[in-house]
């Protein structure tokens, strides 16, 4: 009898492997009483499939887990994090992060074969755990890979009383915009909302005297004509740089202004305020403030 890529001792038992075959070097024990063979090259994911083996039918995948797994820019934890129907006692193994939830239909969803929180209910979830800021570009990112809606993140909300975080969550919610394209503009832009400064706009535009787009940048002041963009690793690839270049003399040539910002300009927000406050009194904004 063969037997699945994981099995449980009572399927190596039917199938006659002894119980020392299991204790050698070409098998892993992934959980309690859940082997597997180490030369089937199991990835994350893959092994998510198989630790879902022991887990209870209401068991979903959820908070870093889920929003990693949806595209968030979020690190996949050590250990899983799962969320479950709250009981007396909850079941715990070592490779889980437990929590207790009252999850209904639309707060779960099937994705790569897994049970994950919905991208409302992770987003709720990490609300708890996050500063504002990254709570905002894990936002941003799932509405821009097709996770989350606005309808769904207000009704999600709306039934979340004296959920941990919600008053963050909410706080963020009008914030987030799917044409922030990485963590670090969603960053970029949530230090500039939660100033006393205007807010930027993602992706805005760049026309010349004929009104044609001749490019987009990152974020943009369309009044002042400001640019704010922020230069990745990929920016420094030999092709990229020729067409940042370009990109660059059209912005100068019909009148934008560029500030330029890298990682280490995200440490805080004080660099980027400081240097767009600059910059836009230049432009002729004036500050409120006097």
């Amino acid at each position: 009898m063969s037997l699945p890529p994981a099995w449980t001792p009572a399927e190596a038992r039917t199938a006659g492997l002894p119980r020392a075959r299991l204790r050698g070097s070409a098998y892993v024990r992934l959980a309690h009483g859940l082997t597997a063979r180490l030369d089937d090259a199991v990835d994350d994911v893959e092994r998510l499939r198989l630790l879902a083996r022991v887990l209870p039918d209401d068991a979903a995948f959820s908070h870093a887990t889920a929003a990693s797994l949806l595209g968030a820019p979020v690190d996949p934890p050590a250990r899983a994090h799962i969320a479950l129907t709250p009981r007396r006692v909850l079941p715990q193994r070592a490779q889980f992060v437990t929590h207790a939830r009252r999850l209904v239909d639309d707060d779960v969803i099937h994705h790569r074969g897994l049970r994950l929180t919905s991208g409302a209910q992770t987003f709720l979830d990490l609300a708890g755990m996050l500063p504002p800021w990254e709570l905002v570009a894990v936002g941003d990112a799932l509405l821009r890979t097709g996770h989350l809606d606005a309808h769904a993140l207000t009704a999600r909300l709306a039934r979340a009383a004296r959920v941990r975080g919600v008053s963050r969550a909410r706080d963020c919610a009008p914030l987030l915009s799917p044409l922030s394209m990485s963590r670090p503009e969603s960053l970029i832009r949530y230090w500039l909302a939660a100033s006393h400064l205007p807010t930027p706009v993602p992706q805005v535009p760049v026309l010349d005297r004929w009104g044609r787009p001749v490019a987009h940048t990152d974020l943009g002041y369309e009044e002042w004509k400001l640019a704010l963009e922020y230069e990745g690793r990929q920016h420094a690839d030999h092709d990229q740089f020729g067409r940042d270049v370009d990109r660059y003399s059209l912005m100068a040539a019909d009148g934008w202004a560029v500030l330029r910002f890298a990682g280490r300009h995200l440490h805080g927000p004080s660099v980027v305020l400081e240097r767009t406050h600059r910059a836009l009194i230049s432009r002729g904004w004036r500050d409120p403030r006097g």
